[in-house]
């Protein structure tokens, strides 16, 4: 008897789930025994009820030596089955090292730091941490030691079990606002398989005691039944041995292995269920951000504009239309912004331009505070793309010190450290993330305060400056231009990277194309007017990116923003707090619903990302100008 290929496709799935899992748990490497002592300067965290005997103390120290670690999250052998299985998915072992932006992932159980990186970090707890503690601070230390952080296993067995309130703690700290959606998310998929498993049983009974032989008109009494059995039995081995195969031959054993092989996808779906339904600590400060957010929006948003100008800022021109009207849609902050196109040049500028004190009204809480989480998760994932601009250099010159402004909290700085491991790195900003930036090591120096004023005091101290989305944030982007021209040494070079308003997509799409992102961005400029500005300050444009700078997000993001408009996220402080909990349930029921076409949208992308690149037109554009050598 042969099953229909379409009832393979369900523990097709869970098998090869399992062996992609595997593939990375077997990257796992087991510490070896060592007699030497500890190393003064290893210190060891360690989570609540987790007891390091001094046999295993001295093999991670010698094996963090000899490895040259300056952090070794410690894996217990004996780890559960759930922990285990989650942080294979989380951790690539065999590039996790050298990854500069991964974030940390742990077991919740030891680990080892060097004494240095523990001064730098801040860390003031080292034993008897929770398991949220511990897996915040494995993420932390990661940024503070980004290729001299590993994982490695060691005999042990598994942690203190974590209790729901704590799980659900740090899925928070992982997924933010989009939690809901993810808890609900889980436990749909487990209750279709519940469902499809029943709906077999049923189905194969309603079809009686006999199935008709296509093409022959016998009939076989049971076969439907069997069908339907040997369907079921199928898909619950392939769901039930998931454990067994992702751990066999690698050096996790886990404890409970049998227990949770024989429960299956039912003890999965009560794990999800006690998670969702454990209370949720309060933010302690978002009734205070509430408050001071109210009092800013009852005094309304007029106050934040300036008065609109009739002449364009890259040209001069005064030919000027309407282009669009758009309101906030990343973060529904109450406003409606203006765009302003100059018809001879094609500059794009908001009209009228937000002043000092609105430009910090809808910047606060978006880069850091309480959207710094949200932010930092979409800047770990923009590693190859940091690459992608700095490998720009390549064959144009080798540069020796190196200037990001608008540098942030110093990711491109850190992952350009990949392709230029020579280079010093400084970086510029407006916030002090950039002092954060610096006690991680990811810059050398940082600057704080505006470009055009620190200009003079940095005057000819730089082979390269880079503004990498940057320019479009930017009140007068000729003075910032002009300051890099005064900052870069003669024979230096200008990389810029800037969303491109001349895109076929930003016309399409509109207000809902996102790299309009009002009312962040004041000024955005083709290349026709940026090359134009360049030359009037001296610098010579020498290679140009389009296809090659493409970011493959556009159709993903229309969507995304639509349906974030309709359900906006109702625990940003600037929201209604009333009906929050009928808000999260709409927000987390149309995000499930219009999962598919996002993921769908997100395909679109990739596919077509290819043919972008080998073309001339892309949504953001790379040029690098140097300034003639003397």
């Amino acid at each position: 008897m042969q099953m229909r290929p379409v009832s393979l496709l369900i523990p097709a799935g869970f098998v090869i789930d399992a062996l992609w899992r595997r593939s990375r748990a077997a990257g796992l490497r087991a510490v070896p025994p060592a007699d030497r002592p500890v190393a003064a300067r290893h210190c060891f965290v360690t989570a609540a009820g987790t007891r390091l005997d001094g046999a295993t103390r001295r093999a991670a120290s010698a094996y963090a030596d000899e490895q040259g670690l300056a952090v070794l999250e410690l894996v217990p052998d004996g780890l559960d089955t759930v922990r285990a299985m989650e942080l294979v998915r989380l951790l690539r072992p065999r590039s996790y090292r050298t990854a500069r932006l991964a974030r940390g992932v742990g077991a919740g159980y030891a680990m080892l730091v060097d004494a240095e990186v523990i001064e730098r970090a801040g860390v003031r707890w080292c034993a008897g941490l929770s398991p949220a503690e511990m897996d915040e601070l494995a993420v932390r230390l990661k940024l503070y030691a980004p290729v001299t952080t590993d994982v490695a296993v060691v005999p042990g067995p598994a942690p203190v079990p974590w209790t729901p309130g704590e799980r659900r703690m740090i899925l928070r700290r992982r997924w933010v606002a989009d939690l809901p959606v993810y808890l609900a998310g889980n436990i749909l998929a487990r209750l279709l398989l519940a469902a499809w498993l029943a709906g077999s049983v049923a189905t194969g009974r309603a079809r009686g005691s006999s199935t008709e032989r296509p093409g022959l008109g016998a009939r076989y009494p049971g076969s439907g039944r069997r069908h339907a059995a040997i369907r079921v039995a199928v898909t619950l081995a392939a769901v039930c041995a998931r454990p067994c195969i992702v751990t066999a031959g690698t050096p996790l054993r886990p404890d409970d292995l049998v227990r949770s092989a024989l429960t299956g996808p039912f003890g999965t779906l009560g794990r999800w269920l006690r998670v969702a339904a454990a209370p949720e600590q309060p933010d302690p400060d978002l009734p205070r951000l509430r408050r001071e957010y109210a009092a800013e929006t009852e005094r309304g948003v007029a106050r934040f504009f300036d008065r609109p100008t009739g002449t364009c800022p890259c040209c001069g021109g005064t030919d000027l239309r309407r282009f669009l009207s758009s309101g906030d849609h990343q973060h529904h902050r109450p406003g409606v912004f203006h765009l302003h196109r100059c018809r001879a040049c094609g500059h794009v500028f908001q009209n009228p331009r937000l002043n000092a004190e609105g430009l910090g009204f809808y910047y606060r809480d978006y880069y850091d505070g309480s959207g710094a989480a949200e932010v930092e998760r979409a800047f770990r994932l923009a590693a190859p793309i940091y690459r992608d601009r700095a490998r720009m250099l390549r064959g144009h010159a080798v540069p020796g010190n190196w200037l990001d402004v608008g540098g942030g909290h110093g990711h491109f700085c850190n992952a350009a450290r990949d392709v230029w491991p020579g280079t010093r790195f400084d970086a510029l900003d407006l916030s002090e993330g950039i002092e954060e930036a610096e006690r991680r090591g990811w810059i050398d120096t940082g600057h704080i305060g505006t470009f055009p004023e620190l200009a003079d005091k940095l005057t000819g101290a730089y082979d390269v400056v880079s503004m990498h989305h940057y320019l479009e944030h930017t009140v007068a982007p000729r003075r910032e231009l002009d300051a890099a021209a005064r900052v870069l040494r003669p024979g230096g070079h200008l990389l810029i990277e800037v969303p491109d308003p001349q895109w076929v997509i930003a016309r399409l799409a509109g207000r809902w194309w996102h790299a309009w992102f009002q009312p962040q961005h004041l000024n955005l400029v083709p290349l026709g007017g940026l090359s134009m500005m360049l030359a009037e300050l001296g610098l010579r444009p020498v290679a140009v990116q389009r296809g090659a700078a493409h970011q493959p997000v556009d159709l993903f993001m229309i969507v995304h923003l639509l349906v974030h408009r309709i359900v906006p996220d109702p625990a940003k402080p600037w929201r209604d707090p009333r009906w929050r909990r009928t808000r999260v349930a709409a927000r987390t029921a149309v995000y499930l619903a219009a999962g598919p076409l996002m993921l769908a949208a997100a395909m679109a992308d990739q596919l077509i990302h290819p043919i972008i690149r080998r073309s001339e037109h892309s949504n953001t554009y790379r040029i690098l100008a140097q300034r003639p050598p003397e």
